[in-house]
């Protein structure tokens, strides 16, 4: 990636001496980092370019470009990339638009082993290399920006400069048609000058790339931030399975994100917001946070916006409550939140003091202060140095207990507000603001990532084929329990299942081949004996017609709890698994979680606890508490089972049925690569 980010030489075909055109900006940044790396503007029609001599092609080059910029009418893109191509020229970032037949162009490049970023990029900056391909202005910073949009990225890049921040790297990558995202945030690893990364994807395209290399980042201390938009209906698809149909794209992705440990958002200023926090702050170690407001209005609010983002406002330990009364003597009620009631005003220093004496409770994982702080110098300006003055006092507390302080001031950027940051404490205009970024803060700091657990142990398992029969097998050989059942495909062979005694009554009888046997009347519950098990045969015969039907032991167990464990390959993530709510409600409920696949014994524990059923199975009340333990170790071998390297796409089942007496799969489906049994489509 050198050649894009740091090449020798860089020459711009379309270089322009109008500001109002791409190669008046692609010139004029090219030769500011004319002392690291030649520069040669390709114009036929100038004798210069912004003061510079241009040239009139390629042929008249001194040396062949390790970069080529092309900014010209799109219909011309083909040719100059051919011409290039023969010249040797090793890279090329291609701005133009509207190019005709650009996969042909993309192949062509890629088939003599030279490189694309483009077409239709937005351009590349790297404020360390001194290269600048790009419209506009860019302030150098610490946050790198890798983007499928141009425009959006360059918005980020604009919120991060009036931040602070600041940009050190940029690359608008377009449709992929060659490097991809994974390989550039690869080499941000180890870039010196990058701190933290936006990512912004409309394709997850090589899903497991990227995880590796946010993988690698997060242990490089960078955090990746995503955003992505328009995922759940883009992603959307027929699915055979609940697992597939309940799942959307940017389940996916988020999936994708806790396995990196990385953080996916929704706007750009949210993404420069928490930037801002992780450049400064340190992290919340947990979720329980001190509130100090200057009134009761503004405390509650901050209390409620608290709650809404997961964070813990409790009681103050009684040590702690006491500590904070002596520096509130006239206070008539002491709580969290706290209110100042005018303490503020009428001493500054109270700020300070009571933001150290909650930082110092081993119970409290962050402090928010709320209200007019950061607003006294500015509106009274005899205060400026007092407030400032309680500001180096805040950050010495700060410091002190490694904890995070955050403010929400309702000033933007007076004296103080400056002053906050630079002590490292982040100062937002909005609550909700404060809450978001502390929140978020404190979830990448509770998931660093995922060690995928391996397969080498047990190894794949061949599916056995297609039908209900089939999927039995297939996880009984996972080792996932199932009832007692025998196989039939005539009437005769009913007999045989009673006069052996190989089941117990009660029975149930189910049609093989329906994907979903309920909505079709392929499932009789209940068959008490041999002449209601032959009724139910019968009917469901003269209904669905001949084929295979499974008789099954009923299960009898009391308080049992019905869940769907379920996987599937996603295109770009592969391997997923989900568990949910089950039974014939599922989609009713829509109370489902997923990881990406396998998951060990605790994060599949990890992914029953999200769900909103969960407290059935803990014993919800009185009931006796499910054996979650052996639940489990369902959802662990159906991660194995799509995770391993056999033909199964997707695979269900719906549900199983979880007692204090263990776990039992009482139906199944199994989707391979290669069905070819047609009555898995009647329904």
């Amino acid at each position: 990636m050198d050649q894009f980010f740091d090449p020798r030489s860089v020459a711009v075909i379309g270089a322009s001496n109008d500001p109002a055109k791409w190669g008046f900006w692609l010139a004029a940044g090219a030769l500011r980092g004319a002392s690291r790396r030649e520069v040669y503007l390709i114009n036929s029609r100038a004798a210069s370019i912004q003061g510079e001599p241009t040239y009139a092609g390629l042929d008249d080059l001194p040396v062949v470009p390790e970069l080529l910029v092309i900014s010209i009418p799109g219909p011309a893109v083909a040719a100059a990339v051919d011409e290039a191509l023969a010249a040797g020229v090793p890279a090329f970032l291609i701005i133009s638009a509207r190019v005709p037949q650009a996969d042909d162009i993309a192949a062509r490049i890629t088939a003599a082993g030279a490189r694309l970023i483009g077409p239709a990029s937005l351009g590349l900056v790297d404020a360390g290399n001194d290269l600048l391909l790009a419209w506009g202005h860019f302030t150098p910073g610490s946050l790198a920006v890798v983007t499928q949009s141009g425009q959006l990225g360059t918005e980020i890049a604009t919120l991060s400069a009036r931040s602070g921040l600041g940009i050190s790297r940029f690359a608008s990558i377009g449709g992929q048609s060659d490097v991809r995202a994974s390989e550039i945030l690869e080499t941000l690893v180890d870039d010196p000058n990058t701190a933290q990364i936006v990512l912004y994807l409309e394709s997850f395209t090589g899903g497991p790339a990227l995880v590796s290399a946010m993988k690698r980042l997060r242990a490089a201390g960078k955090p990746t931030m995503i955003l992505t938009t328009g995922m759940s209906s883009a992603g959307a698809r027929l699915a055979k399975s609940h697992t597939g149909a309940l799942t959307s794209a940017i389940d996916t992705v988020d999936a994708a994100c806790r396995a990196a440990g990385a953080l996916r958002l929704s706007t750009p200023s949210e993404v420069v917001e928490l930037a801002g926090f992780l450049a400064t702050s340190w992290l919340p170690q947990a979720r329980t946070i001190a509130i100090i407001s200057d009134s009761g209005g503004q405390g509650a609010i901050a209390a409620d916006m608290a709650e809404q983002h997961g964070l813990r406002v409790e009681v103050l330990d009684p040590g702690t409550r006491a500590r904070v009364e002596h520096h509130l003597p006239a206070a008539g009620h002491i709580d969290n939140p706290i209110d100042l009631d005018g303490a503020g005003e009428a001493d500054l220093s109270v700020y300070a003091a009571l933001v150290g004496e909650l930082l110092a409770d081993e119970t409290i994982d962050a402090v928010v202060l709320s209200g007019y702080f950061g607003c006294y110098g500015e509106d009274i300006p005899d205060l400026v140095e007092a407030e400032l003055a309680e500001v180096e006092k805040l950050g010495r507390a700060v410091a002190e207990a490694r904890k995070p302080l955050v403010v929400h001031s309702m000033s933007a950027d007076s004296r103080a507000v400056a002053a906050l940051w630079e002590r490292n404490i982040p100062s937002y205009t909005s609550i909700d603001a404060s809450m978001r970024v502390l929140a978020r803060a404190g979830f990448y700091a509770a998931h660093s990532g995922r060690i995928t657990p391996s397969l080498e142990e047990s190894g794949p398992v061949t599916p056995w084929g297609t039908g209900y029969a089939a999927a039995r097998r297939t996880i009984m050989a996972a080792g996932v329990p199932v009832p007692a059942a025998v196989t039939v495909t005539r009437s005769e062979d009913l007999a045989e299942v009673i006069d052996s005694s190989a089941l117990r009554p009660p029975f149930v009888l189910k049609a093989g081949w329906p994907a979903h046997k309920t909505e079709v009347g392929g499932i009789a519950l209940g068959l008490p004996d041999r002449a209601a098990l032959e009724a139910a045969y019968t009917d469901m015969v003269t209904r669905l017609g001949e084929g295979e039907y499974i008789v099954e032991e009923m299960d009898r167990r009391e308080n049992v709890v019905e869940i769907l464990v379920g996987g599937r390959r996603d295109e770009n993530f592969g391997p997923i698994v989900m568990v949910g709510a089950g039974g014939t409600e599922t989609e009713l409920y829509g109370d489902t979680w997923l990881e990406l696949a396998p998951v060990s014994q605790a994060e599949a524990l990890d992914m029953l606890s999200r769900l909103k059923c969960f407290s059935l199975l803990t014993g919800w009340r009185g009931r006796p508490a499910a054996d979650v333990e052996a639940l489990a170790d369902v959802v662990v071998a159906v991660s194995r089972l799509i995770a391993a390297g056999n033909d199964i796409d997707e695979i269900e089942i719906n549900p199983v049925r979880v007692s204090p007496e263990g776990a039992m799969a009482v139906d199944a489906l199994v989707i391979t690569g290669d069905r070819t049994d047609g009555k898995d489509d009647e329904e």
